[in-house]
């Protein structure tokens, strides 16, 4: 099937009062392929409004389930399109994010997730590799080869040792996966176990192994509030428990708990 611009959205889940959301903004709407654009909110505020007025784009208050996965899940109730990126507040997206999904999505047969690689930014610099990184990277490498992206066994095997995949760099085919997408019972692993589900159905995880978007690291962020208080590793062995027995899991955990302790705002990259 063929993806054009009138196929896409962007939906930016703000919230609060982020001082990073209009840079989010300007890079959605500064793509070499321009598509629709909507913010939601559960938090209602007049700087969210100001801003979606300012740049003129639909502003859509979630008045139903709460939480992160609540959110996301409206994110994607709310986008009348196929294609659904859910832009996270915090995040900068390349000019040819769009473009590159676009193109790939129209080469697969049934994509289920498309997705990029990605950067991190910390303190207003761009980090293009650390320890975390290259283990993603070299995790989702066998995706490069066409043929494993429709393969449940590669896809398990690469999710059975850790959350490789950047959530805001993934783009939700709606018609092609089963909704709603995300489970609200966690605060950090709700898009891992989320791509778990997924992997077990027939389509295709379609990786871009190119870095074209930057995700925010900063002490504000959920993913650094949570590896402080130590929520994050028990959220990560109830996800290793769905692929290894026990001491394997605890194994695994110990070991990618330490590469992402790289994700802390003081850590060594």
């Amino acid at each position: 099937m063929k993806y054009g611009n009138e196929d896409h959205t962007f939906v930016i889940c703000a919230y609060k009062e982020s001082p990073y959301l209009e840079d989010c903004i300007r890079s959605v709407t500064g793509q070499t392929v321009c598509s629709s654009v909507i913010i939601v909110t559960s938090t209602p505020n007049t700087f969210i409004r100001k801003t979606a007025d300012k740049y003129q784009i639909p502003l859509i208050c979630n008045h139903g389930e709460a939480g992160i996965a609540g959110d996301w899940n409206f994110a994607i109730e709310t986008a009348k399109t196929p294609l659904v990126t859910i832009a996270h507040q915090d995040d900068i997206y390349g000019r040819h994010y769009l473009e590159a999904v676009l193109q790939t999505a129209s080469f697969c047969s049934h994509p289920l997730i498309l997705f990029t690689d990605y950067d991190e930014l910390r303190g207003g610099k761009i980090v293009r590799g650390n320890r975390l990184l290259r283990v993603k990277r070299l995790m989702l490498s066998p995706l490069k080869i066409k043929a494993c992206r429709r393969s449940i066994w590669v896809r398990r095997r690469i999710l059975s040792m850790g959350s490789a995949i950047c959530c805001p760099s993934v783009t939700i085919v709606k018609k092609n996966v089963s909704l709603p997408v995300f489970e609200n019972n966690m605060k950090s692993n709700i898009d891992w176990q989320a791509w778990e589900k997924l992997s077990r159905e027939k389509g295709e995880f379609a990786y871009i192994p190119s870095a074209l978007m930057l995700h925010r690291i900063h002490r504000d962020s959920t993913t650094s509030q949570l590896l402080e208080k130590d929520q994050r590793r028990v959220e990560d062995l109830y996800m290793y428990r769905k692929f290894w027995p026990e001491w394997i899991a605890g194994i695994i955990e110990h070991f990618y708990q330490s590469a992402e302790k790289s994700n802390e705002i003081n850590g060594k990259l």
